[in-house]
Formats: C-alpha cells, sequence, structure tokens
C-alpha cells in the first residue's frame, strides 16, 4: 500500500492539477509522508514544494480517503489517497518536481491516475467538479 496525502482545490468547477517533468498524467498536488510527519505536516511541506505556496494550517479539512491501483506499479499495488481541503498564501506556479499547474474539469478525468479518477467522480457526484 502506498500511503499518499493530496491537496484538493477547487475554483470555478475545475480542480487544481499538477503534471510532473516527464510525465503524460496529471496528479492531485500532494505527495508521500516523510518518517515522523502527520497529515497536516505532509499536506504543508509538499504543496510549499510542487507550489511555492503557503497552506494555512488552520484551514486545513478532511475530504476523503479514496484507494484504487498505483499507476505505474505492478498489478495489486494499491495507492491510498487521504484528501485535503485547505485555503492557502501566495501565487501558484510549479515548483521542484512539477512541470505544470493547470486546472481542469471532469471532461480530464482520463488524463488522471485511477485514484484521482475515483476522486473525480466523487467531486463529480457531490457537485463542485463539472
Amino acid at each position: 500500500m502506498i500511503d499518499k496525502i493530496a491537496w484538493i482545490h477547487l475554483a470555478g468547477g475545475r480542480i487544481l492539477s499538477t503534471r510532473s517533468r516527464g510525465k503524460n498524467v496529471y496528479y492531485l498536488p500532494g505527495g508521500k509522508r516523510e518518517p515522523g510527519e502527520t497529515d497536516r505536516d505532509t499536506l504543508v511541506r509538499e504543496i510549499r514544494e510542487e507550489l511555492d505556496v503557503a497552506i494555512t494550517p488552520d484551514s486545513i479539512a478532511a475530504a476523503g480517503t479514496f484507494e484504487a491501483q498505483a499507476d505505474g506499479h505492478a498489478a495489486g499495488t494499491l495507492v491510498r489517497m487521504t484528501c485535503y481541503t485547505a485555503e492557502y498564501r501566495g501565487t501558484l506556479k510549479a515548483s521542484s518536481e512539477i512541470e505544470e499547474v493547470a486546472w481542469l474539469g471532469y471532461a480530464d478525468r482520463g488524463r488522471f491516475s485511477a485514484v484521482d479518477q475515483l476522486i473525480f467522480d466523487h467531486l463529480r457526484e457531490a457537485g463542485p467538479l463539472r
């Protein structure tokens, strides 16, 4: 099981998405926990590293946990994505391994990993993703 933390940030019916250098698939921003980190620590660190903005810790709220086949791994390797919403300070920009930042809608669902597609379905059903 691969344990990851992700940031769900929506605006105007679209979701903030990232694409890493050399990859064709988009992902929700976030990443793997480092030893001793809490979910909150991981979210704050990963978003700072990937998007060069500061998550407002007091605004972090749970948004769900999703599991699916891990992209690019052997069959049966699952990824568990624990998602959070949060406000931020700063200007979003690609940083670290991120090559592109994009605002994508439900029509772009096929451009994402399997676990992110589950999140897209959930957000579409709940209403905020168009």
